[in-house]
This record gives C-alpha cells, sequence and structure tokens, in this order.
C-alpha cells in the first residue's frame, strides 16, 4: 500500500505541474493569482475534512486506535493558536510556490521543475550550517547528490543563457509558446528553490529539541499540515477577492487545468504525509523523482523540446535529487 501511495504522489505532483502549466497563459498577468486560488481552495477542503475527522476519531477509537497512513489522510489534532506557530514557515513555503507559479509563464517546465525539486539539497547544507542536521547524517551519496544537483543546475543556467536565440525559437514552435532569453526567467524557480529551503530550516528549527525545550511548543505533524492547508486557503480567499474586485477578471473559467492543478498538488501532499509518517524510506526516494516525470509530461503534452545538453544537465539534476532522496 505504501508503495502505491509513493506512486500515487509522484504521479500527483508531476500532473500538478502540467495541469498548472497547461491551465497558465502567456499573456495572462493574473495567471499565478488563479494557480494560488485552485491549489488554496481544494486545500481548504482538505483542511475541513481533517479537522472534522479529526473530531470524530478523537472522540470514538482515539488516534492512536488509526494507523498512521489513514490517520494522515483523514485526521488533525491542529488547534487555532497551531496557525500562528507554523505561518512563518508556511509563508516561505507559500511564497516559493507563488514565484513558482509566476516563472510558469516565463520558463519551460522541462527546465523549472528539477530546479524547483532540487531545494532538498539547498535545504540539507543550510540545515548543516546551522546545526539543525547532525555531520553524522553527511554520507557518501549525500554528498555525490549534492555535488551533482549543484553542478546541474550552474550548467543548466550555462546552457539557457548561451543558446542561440535562433536554436531557441525553432525548437519552440512546436510547444507554440515562445520564452524570452532572460536570467529573470530562470531566476524565478531559483528563487523558489532558495525560499523552498528556507522553509525546510524553518521546519526543522520549529521542530527540534531545542526550540520545544524553550518555548514549550510542540506541534505535531498532523497540526503543521493542517496549518500550511488553512494558510494557503486564506491566501485562495484573498486571491479570489483580488481577481474579482480588483482586478475584474474571471477565476477559472473555462481553465478546469488549474482546478486539476489544485486537485493534484493536495491529493499528492496527502499521499506524501502518509509515506513520511511511515518507516519506508523507499518511498522517499520515488517521491523525490516526480520531476523526472514532469519533464516527461512536457514533452508529450507540451512538446517541450530542449536540446541534448539541456537533457543531459536535467538528467544529471534528477540524478542527484533521487541520490539525494
Amino acid at each position: 500500500m505504501l508503495y502505491l501511495f509513493s506512486i500515487l504522489a509522484l504521479l500527483c505532483w508531476s500532473g500538478s505541474d502540467l495541469f498548472s502549466k497547461m491551465g497558465t497563459r502567456e499573456k495572462d498577468k493574473n495567471s499565478h493569482w488563479k494557480v494560488v486560488f485552485a491549489v488554496g481552495f481544494i486545500m481548504g477542503i482538505h483542511f475541513f475534512i481533517t479537522l472534522i475527522g479529526g473530531a470524530i476519531i478523537d472522540n470514538t477509537v482515539g488516534v492512536d486506535g488509526v494507523p498512521k497512513m489513514v490517520a494522515s489522510l483523514f485526521y488533525t489534532d491542529f488547534k487555532l493558536m497551531d496557525f500562528v506557530y507554523y505561518l512563518p514557515v508556511a509563508a516561505l513555503y507559500i511564497l516559493a510556490m507563488v514565484l513558482g507559479y509566476i516563472g510558469l509563464r516565463y520558463i519551460e517546465l522541462s527546465i523549472s521543475s528539477p530546479i524547483c525539486n532540487s531545494s532538498g539539497a539547498l535545504a540539507f547544507l543550510l540545515c548543516l550550517v546551522f546545526g539543525l542536521t547532525s555531520t553524522e547524517d553527511i554520507t557518501l551519496t549525500t554528498i555525490i547528490g549534492v555535488v551533482m544537483i549543484t553542478i546541474g543546475i550552474i550548467a543548466l543556467g550555462f546552457v539557457e543563457q548561451r543558446e542561440d536565440e535562433e536554436v531557441k525559437k525553432a525548437r519552440q514552435e512546436k510547444a507554440n509558446r515562445k520564452y524570452a532569453k532572460s536570467i529573470l526567467a530562470f531566476l524565478l524557480p531559483i528563487s523558489y528553490l532558495i525560499i523552498d529551503a528556507l522553509g525546510t530550516v524553518g521546519d526543522e528549527f520549529l521542530f527540534s529539541d531545542w526550540f520545544i525545550g524553550k518555548t514549550g511548543i510542540e506541534l505535531s505533524d498532523y497540526a503543521a499540515n493542517s496549518a500550511f492547508e488553512l494558510t494557503f486557503f486564506i491566501l485562495a480567499v484573498f486571491a479570489f477577492i483580488w481577481l474579482k474586485a480588483v482586478k475584474k477578471d474571471v477565476v477559472l473559467k473555462g481553465n478546469k487545468n488549474l482546478m486539476l492543478g489544485g486537485i493534484c498538488e493536495t491529493i499528492g501532499q496527502v499521499f506524501y504525509m502518509a509515506v513520511m509518517f511511515s518507516d519506508f524510506s523507499e518511498g522517499m526516494v520515488i517521491i523525490s523523482a516526480y520531476c523526472a516525470i514532469s519533464v516527461l509530461w512536457s514533452r508529450i503534452f507540451l512538446k517541450e523540446k530542449m536540446s541534448w545538453k539541456h537533457y543531459a544537465v536535467i538528467a544529471l539534476v534528477i540524478a542527484g535529487i533521487v541520490i539525494l532522496g
């Protein structure tokens, strides 16, 4: 069952990448707000499901009477103050995602997804610097994975910027999308990488023995995930008001892809949590490879065609992510 959950998380998160990209229109300056609404709305639904499920489970068998794998789908012990405690971390994660959504308008999914998914490497290094990860956790495979990802991202930026403009236009014709050669476009997924990594550092700090001992604040994984979903839902409400009242724009009319992207993102998160709560370490390796499937989907459905140099460095990054996973 856990193997199945891992595969479902991989397919859902790669599907979220694909549908969000398909629903993002080049000339729509509000497209990222529409993605935010779609994702936040679906996450809000799951938040309220777990809130109700948590109350039912607590008043019947208790959470200890439910397998963690099942509890991760339908249970939370969330309290309102958990939202306050987790807000800085949730804000970092969500800011990273918003920047990623903006980037969908300016750069190929085949390039942005592997870069964004490399945040774990930077997060590991930052946790090491801040003493949140023990040096005992450093293994040869960890070093190899981090080095491969670092070299791959630097090489990807070099390849992207040095590519001849005519060659770039030629390979984008089939995809029916034209992307300007801009350092800003490349910096958007890089910004996601950095901010998402900082969110992970915040997560590690919040759950560290030092923080718990100093503050007495101890969140469960259930509560942290619920706080994240609630924060995203609140932002979705803001996005809806912003689009309708200020921008006088439609939200999702005629754009089912964005809603499908939100559904896939939330379901992927739910199955990821189920695997994370288990001792199925292989599942994390499987899920970490979702960007490889995103690249595959972008080639099949979006008709994105990279040069052999792009594919070579993308493969290096993905291999590093899987090794680190």
